[in-house]
């Protein structure tokens, strides 16, 4: 695991400063605590920060080849490279470490940009093709480790983080406006964009090339496919196969010269994660869980009765309030973008408890958006069902009728949080309102509308084009559908979530459950084995129903969590009310205080629940202070030093 960063020049003629690829590099030093590392070679310099992994005396980047014509800094595990290594040394490549990171350079030498179809794991890596004068950046298949840049036609910035473009010199943070509306409704960006003017992912299961005319290439090399298997099989074989592929995964996972542990949340998925570590390593694992005071809001009993049943070396550590307040501001600083949900901040505290033991963790993300493990897909096959029923039988005209007497009528905010989800109020001919503001959306665009000032709303955006897209390019039945949008968009969100607040405490964390193989097999299980009712993920239970209770198996989905709206109900709202109500707030010009003040009175008198909606707003205002208006937190970062420049010979 590493951080990588690094400046591209068109003009062959401009040398790179050297200060200035390392002031990009010590941005992300949290990434790679172990050590540093520089290629810098006329209008070209790369750089990376290492957590020490695999290969920890000779696995020290950037890597070069035999003839020194390629270099690379890498970010990530590939997890077939022993395998590779072996065809590779057949084909006459010669090795001088064990790292992965040689082996993406010599099937680079061997497939060129197809290298990346070769590869498993997850990874995003630049590589200098000196020969070509070309540069090479790609990202794993489903965005496991992320990679930004910024190209202005003559120079080009990446890096791991938005923090480390943001550190050359003479670049200002700068609000990309047109994401206003999307961020408002999801949280998240969906496409390419980010949240800074003129700063872009590298999507994920993206390429991008660039050479010294300037034509900056990004290109797809994979897709998922969404489409179920039209030979019939009994629901036997899927769940079997299954567990060959998942235990296959978790296996490679574990690859690795320093501990290892795993998240346990005590929910389906990190439990299966867990159990199928200890089955394979035949000794007990290190375990990691977090929680808070609130015991309502808290999986930390889930996690210890896991814990006792494999036998695990257990640690948990419990979050309070002030804590999770105070840490705002640094955690947006690592997250780059606001954050999106409440979770990433006890993310961040098991990681930093997990760091004191391990160096590398497993954890579970990913089974809910690959096996239909939310509720809202059961629901939306449901909803879908009743809607078409419901359109016809009554006319527009009174669908409309109910529609605003429900959304008018003074209900008690608990039952009216119901009756929203449901076709009754979901308009069913718009998908955006059925389906992306039933389940995702804090501030609708409609809502948006009421809040935004009138001199911004032409810039703010659309909210859904990017989610839009990939629904309209997802094939199959209604719920792969649903899951491949979800991949393409929301999970890309949490992984990015899941790197940056484990590499914020400097740990790796490896999601054994986006293994590609095992992704492209779940794409083909068909939907009537997915889904029982309202519960998801039925493959998986009895694919690993024998390695844990029963209770834990079967048990009610808690999903991370944290006690936000609890907090709401006590004298924190009102000093988030003067947070998003004081004058530094209001004058950027962005929402109506009217419709501010309207939000908290509404939410105090328990008509509706805001919690969501403050929450948005709160982590965009303090993104807004943290990186428009400079206002960086207090951190200790480590205490480091830059070793020397790599010279090419």
């Amino acid at each position: 695991m590493c951080g990588i960063c690094g400046i591209f020049y068109r003009d062959k003629r401009r040398a790179i400063d050297p200060d200035t690829l390392a002031q990009m590099n010590w941005r992300i030093a949290h990434r790679g605590p172990d050590d540093d590392g520089f290629f810098i070679e006329e209008n070209i310099g790369l750089a990376m920060r290492r957590l020490s992994i695999i290969d920890l005396k000779t696995g020290h980047q950037p890597i070069t080849n035999e003839d020194e014509s390629l270099w690379i800094v890498y970010n990530g595990e590939i997890y077939n490279h022993q395998q590779l290594r072996d065809d590779l040394q057949a084909r006459g490549h010669r090795y001088k470490s064990k790292s992965d990171t040689e082996s993406i350079l010599h099937v680079y030498e061997e497939y060129g940009p197809g290298s990346v179809a070769h590869l498993r794991g997850m990874f995003a890596f630049a590589i200098w093709d000196r020969r070509s004068r070309r540069l090479f950046l790609a990202r794993d298949r489903l965005g496991i480790k992320p990679l930004y840049y910024r190209w202005d036609g003559q120079t080009l910035l990446f890096g791991s983080e938005i923090k480390a473009i943001l550190a050359y010199p003479q670049l200002k943070a700068e609000f990309n406006p047109g994401t206003l509306r999307e961020y408002l409704a999801f949280g998240y960006i969906a496409g390419a964009e980010t949240m800074f003017a003129g700063i872009r992912k590298l999507l994920p299961g993206h390429t991008l090339e660039l050479d010294e005319s300037g034509e900056l290439t990004v290109k797809p090399y994979w897709d998922l496919s969404a489409s179920p298997e039209t030979d019939h099989r009994p629901r036997s074989y899927y769940v079997n196969r299954y567990r060959e592929l998942l235990e296959e995964a978790v296996s490679s996972h574990l690859m690795s010269d320093v501990p290892v542990g795993v998240f346990l949340s005590g929910g389906l998925d990190s439990s299966a994660v867990a159990a199928l570590a200890t089955r394979i390593r035949k000794e007990p694992i290190e375990t990691f869980s977090v929680g808070y005071g609130e015991e309502g809001y808290s999986e930390l009993p889930y996690a210890r009765q896991v814990a006792d049943h494999l036998g695990s070396k257990h640690h948990e550590v419990r979050l309070s309030r002030q804590e999770f307040f105070e840490s705002l501001p640094q955690l947006i600083w690592h997250e780059d973008e606001p954050i999106v949900w409440p979770s990433s901040v006890s993310l961040y505290f098991v990681a930093r408890l997990a760091r004191e033991r391990v160096t590398v963790v497993l954890t579970g993300e990913g089974s809910d958006e690959t096996l239909a493990g939310y509720a809202r897909y059961a629901w939306t096959l449901k909803n879908t069902r009743m809607d078409t029923a419901y359109r016809l039988l009554a006319p527009e005209i009174l669908r409309r009728s109910i529609r605003a007497g429900i959304r008018s009528s003074p209900l008690p905010a608990a039952l009216y949080r119901k009756l929203e989800h449901t076709f009754l109020v979901r308009d069913g001919s718009s998908w955006a309102s059925f389906y992306f503001d039933n389940f995702y959306s804090a501030i609708s665009s409609s809502e948006a509308d009421a809040l935004l000032m009138d001199e911004v709303k032409a810039s703010a955006g659309d909210a859904y084009d990017a989610s839009m897209f990939h629904w309209a390019k997802s094939s199959g039945d209604l719920l792969h559908r649903l899951l491949y949008t979800d991949i393409k968009t929301y999970l890309v969100e949490l992984l990015m979530k899941q790197d940056q607040m484990s590499m914020a405490a400097s740990i790796e964390s490896r999601v054994p459950f986006l293994d590609h193989a095992l992704v492209e097999f779940t794409a083909r299980i068909p939907a009537e084995y997915s889904i029982h009712g309202f519960a998801g993920k039925s493959i998986l239970k009895s694919a690993i129903e024998d390695l844990l209770p029963r209770s834990i198996v079967y048990r009610k989905k808690m999903g991370f969590p944290t006690p936000w709206s609890y907090w709401l109900e006590q004298p924190q709202l009102a000093d988030l009310r003067r947070l998003l109500l004081e004058g530094r707030t209001l004058e950027r010009g962005w929402f109506k205080k009217a419709t501010i003040e309207h939000l908290f009175r509404e939410h105090a008198a328990g008509r509706r629940d805001h919690g969501n909606r403050i929450w948005r707003l709160l982590s965009l205002e303090i993104w807004m202070r943290v990186f428009l208006d400079g206002q960086t937190p207090a951190m200790q970062p480590p205490v480091l030093e830059f070793s020397k420049s790599v010279a090419p010979r």
